[in-house]
């Protein structure tokens, strides 16, 4: 019966292809499987099952893992895939029936161990097409995590050529004009992503993003095409309980590398040691101190030193105090609120700033450079320890 098959395989492996074209959704684009790769490979796995059956010993199952393979790199279902094998091995199996009625020496007891065999084969190569299906998935997916890092890269550092820009974009899945922001977060140890679970969110609030892991930092990129959007966007990142930086919006991926320093100072200025999001447009100043500390730390000693050399109770309080009444745009009074202190004490502490520094908080120029060596003292002091005292 075997042989007979045998003679029939280029026809067998055609209606083979045909069957499964007909009944499964997948294999139904010539785009997707052209007909005559189907055909082939109909035909090399009915070869293998006929040569297989009545021998002992090691089973071959290179045509099965090939279509496993293939099937993969096609983007076909594994389901569909293995509904395509079934419906290959029951197609013989009734072809090996029909030829059986044509040889009357062929007994029912010789079907029934056939019928174990086959389908015991079935199981055997199916397990082959599912193992080779999954290796060969994980081998694309690390082969497109692998490229779509390298693109990342590329954007945050510039080395991309403009022609290519756009083909970045789209394989990141992104717009290929803006707005879009960057955002970099800190990692606590090298290896652990601070925006863990913000993926998830994101794409449900479907903002486009792209994500490059460093061992301090985790960067990103999201378009923001609307307000809404970034609203959405900024209100994620802020549940992830981590410290990150935001840039100001930018319309060309060409401008990727400076929107990620942008980014980082945000987060070089965020106050505080704990969670937290800054966008550098929230305080420009700050991110101007943030970008230059040399001279940060020297407009600290200019600006600040008669402070810096007073007990330490008293600078912290007066520190202290400063920083509440800038927060209160120069109201005593709700400095005071927010100092649980009488107005007056805030206006006197303030005084005592005056005179100590020689320098008038009437005076616009003497409030902008308090406002900065402010700043510049509170980022180094959060640098040098991580609190601010």
């Amino acid at each position: 019966m075997v042989s007979a098959l045998h003679a029939r395989l280029p026809e067998l492996g055609e209606r083979m292809a045909h069957r499964i074209r007909s009944d499964v959704d997948a294999y139904q684009s010539e785009s997707l499987i052209p007909f005559d790769s189907l055909r082939s490979s109909c035909t090399a796995n009915a070869d293998l099952l006929l040569n297989q059956l009545g021998r002992v010993g090691v089973r071959d199952p290179s045509p099965a893992r090939e279509t496993g393979r293939l099937r993969a790199e096609q983007g076909v279902p594994l389901a569909d895939t293995l509904h395509a094998y079934r419906i290959g091995f029951e197609l013989v199996w009734t072809e090996i029936l029909a030829e059986a009625r044509t040889h009357p020496e062929v007994s029912d007891a010789q079907l029934v161990s056939q019928s174990a065999e086959i389908w015991a084969l079935f199981g055997s190569y199916a397990e082959a097409v599912a193992a080779a299906y999954r290796e060969t998935t994980s081998e694309l997916t690390s082969r497109r995590q692998a490229r779509r890092s390298a693109l990342v890269e590329a954007l945050f550092t510039g080395v991309i050529a403009d022609r290519t820009l756009w083909e970045a974009a789209r394989e990141l899945g992104l717009p290929d004009r803006g707005p879009y922001v960057v955002a970099a977060a800190v990692a606590d140890a090298p290896g652990e992503e601070p925006l863990a679970g913000s993926e998830a969110a994101l794409r449900q609030a479907q903002v486009h993003f792209a994500w490059r892991l460093l061992p301090d930092q985790q960067i990103g990129l999201a378009a923001v095409p609307t307000a809404a959007v970034e609203s959405s966007c900024l209100r994620i990142l802020r549940r992830a309980g981590a410290r990150v930086g935001i840039s100001p919006c930018f319309h060309s991926l060409r401008d990727t590398p400076q929107a990620l320093r942008f980014a980082r100072l945000a987060l070089a200025g965020l106050q505080g040691a704990g969670p937290g999001v800054a966008r550098f447009d929230d305080d420009p100043l700050a991110m101007v101190v943030a970008a230059a500390p040399a001279e940060a730390a020297h407009l600290v000693e200019v600006v600040l030193q008669p402070l810096l050399g007073l007990p330490a109770a008293e600078r912290a309080r007066l520190l202290e105090t400063l920083e509440h009444w800038y927060a209160a745009a120069g109201s005593a009074t709700d400095a005071a609120r927010s100092l649980f202190v009488h107005p007056n004490t805030v206006r006197y502490r303030m005084r005592r700033i005056e005179e100590l520094t020689g320098r008038s908080l009437s005076d616009p120029r003497a409030t902008a450079d308090f406002r900065a060596a402010l700043l510049g003292f509170r980022r180094a002091r959060v640098s040098s320890s991580g609190v601010i005292q």
